[in-house]
């Protein structure tokens, strides 16, 4: 099971800011995080939304391993 971060105007959208998911692979938890929640998953395919697995940054799918801890950035600004 993965535990599943959000922050930012991510969280707003979804209610919500952590939640345990089941999923192998971030394509499949991204794909089930849209399937619940259409809103929350247009807000995560746009530009600028970061994911870290375990505190790394990731692009593209990639295994989640039992425990695994996933965080959904949303775009930063800044000056």
């Amino acid at each position: 099971m993965a535990k599943v971060l959000l922050f930012g105007r991510l969280a707003d959208i979804a209610g919500w800011r952590e939640r345990q998911v089941e999923s192998p692979f971030l394509s499949a938890l991204r794909s089930r995080l849209s399937d619940d929640d259409p809103r929350l998953g247009e807000a995560l395919a746009a530009s600028g939304v970061q994911v870290a697995v375990d505190q790394m940054i990731v692009r593209g799918d990639t295994a989640l391993n039992a425990g695994a801890e996933v965080a959904f950035l949303p775009p930063m600004s800044g000056g």
